[in-house]
């Protein structure tokens, strides 16, 4: 045992994160290298064929350079708009969600057996399929589900509520209900390790719950709302499965067009479009990063 730890400690540290860098240079820089090689390929009907051409960048941004006939935004620019609608939204109320979850298991369940039962409470959906958790849904929210019986079994609504199912609200909705957990475990993470004697202390100066929240938990918790942030983002930027099925087929997203581009074989403007996507998630990361230090937080 002491040979091997002894052997462990003299292997220089560029050896010792070899098999990390090769992972990483195989699963992750080759890949996206590929991509945005092909984007600047040229392609018809029936092959794909390999240069160097800015056709496809140029055909993604064309007529982008002022409205159409009608005034609207070309096709390009309105779908990234709907889609950072939609991140902004799901990112604005998993937050808010995801802090008061993890605040109530952090500060108000005193009990660790407790923390750890709810906290796997919290895991529980995502032991199924997201198709399966988004498809569970329509009998709930559809022309005919259980809350358009309800509203009008009640009274308070005359006919059914169009609007609950294949809409901007049922696609937000199962964002939320997809991805806030990933916002609760960094923003938990985070929580446990705030040094209680610091709330303590803050209550003692006189305080109120409000100005402790604020003033100590919130700035010692950037750190776990930055990187869950980061998560719900990107996932949200590149999804294109909870848009197609939540939204009836009838919304466009970014990573909807990337789809169909790809099942119509138009792999070299596929790759265009998702080097742009890569390049807008990367300047959003960036902005956030901007804001927290991680590696000085962590």
């Amino acid at each position: 045992m002491t040979t091997s730890t002894s052997t462990t400690k003299t292997l220089p540290a560029w050896l010792q994160a070899a098999p990390f860098t090769a992972v990483f240079v195989l699963f992750f820089l080759v890949p996206l290298a590929l991509i945005a090689m092909v984007s600047f390929w040229n392609f018809n009907e029936y092959e794909l064929l390999p240069g160097f051409s800015l056709r496809n960048y140029f055909a993604i941004f064309e007529g982008c350079g002022a409205l159409n006939e009608r005034g609207d935004l070309c096709v390009t620019l309105a779908t990234y708009l709907s889609t950072l609608k939609f991140c902004l939204l799901v990112w604005a109320i998993t937050l808010v969600v995801g802090f008061a979850v993890a605040y109530f298991l952090a500060f108000h369940v005193k009990s660790s057996g407790m923390q750890t039962a709810l906290f796997v409470l919290c895991t529980v959906p995502f032991w199924t399929s997201n198709v399966i958790r988004m498809i569970s849904w329509v009998p709930l929210l559809g022309r005919n589900g259980l809350v358009n019986q309800g509203l009008m079994a009640t009274g308070l609504v005359h006919e059914p509520v169009e609007w609950l199912l294949f809409s901007d609200f049922s696609v937000v909705l199962a964002f939320v209900h997809l991805y806030t957990m990933f916002m609760i475990v960094p923003i938990f993470n985070s929580m446990m390790r705030i040094d209680r004697s610091l709330l303590e202390a803050a209550s003692d100066s006189g305080a109120s719950g409000w100005q402790t929240l604020w003033n100590v938990v919130v700035p010692l918790c950037k750190t776990g709302i930055l990187i869950g942030s980061i998560f719900v983002i990107t996932i949200v930027m590149g999804d294109f499965v909870t848009i197609g099925v939540m939204g009836g087929q009838q919304i466009a997203s970014v990573g909807k067009i990337i789809q169909v581009q790809t099942s119509y074989l138009q792999f070299p403007l596929a790759a265009a479009n998702a080097v742009i996507l890569l390049a807008v998630v990367l300047m959003i990361i960036w902005g956030l990063t901007r804001l927290v230090d991680i590696r000085k937080e962590l």
